[in-house]
């Protein structure tokens, strides 16, 4: 069975060590410590910070990435929406900028498969550019996603 990976960009509305975003990078070792706890968590990006704070994959360092592998939709949704996590989330608005195209992508890969940063930054160009398909998509491609509806960002915000 195929495993599930995603990407998740984000623009900080202010730098890593301004106190307006302290709350949100102070829970970046809880949050992510949750993940690895979490049923059917396999895998991660971290980098030299620990988490993932000093990979660049724009020429701005107010963008930070994630990119993870999960053993399918139900473990990322519960991860997402049924632990501390969905508390972040609904404070997105405090820390980052609403950015003009898609900021998170999924896609299948072999199990033990650890994507790289570029790959996950590809696959969600494509998504940007080619919407929805079996080569990167969102929660709305997978029918057995079902928490996303009632828990996804405004319609100003992207899926």
């Amino acid at each position: 069975m195929m495993h599930l990976a995603e990407i998740n960009i984000a623009r900080l509305k202010h730098d890593a060590d301004d106190d307006r975003v302290a709350d949100f990078m102070n829970a970046l070792d809880l949050v992510n410590g949750i993940a690895e706890r979490s049923k059917g968590f396999q895998w991660r990006h971290i980098d030299e910070s620990g988490n993932a704070t000093e990979t660049r994959v724009m020429n701005d360092p107010r963008v930070i990435v994630n990119v993870s592998v999960w053993d399918g939709v139900e473990a990322l949704e519960t991860f997402v929406w049924g632990t501390v996590h969905r508390q972040f989330y609904q404070r997105r608005e405090e820390w980052f900028n609403v950015l003009d195209s898609m900021h998170f992508a999924m896609w299948h890969v072999e199990p033990g498969s650890h994507p790289t940063v570029d790959e996950a930054m590809a696959r969600l160009q494509h998504l940007n550019t080619h919407g929805d398909s079996d080569h990167a998509f969102g929660w709305s491609h997978l029918p057995a996603a079902t928490r996303w509806r009632s828990a996804r960002c405004s319609s100003v915000a992207a899926e």
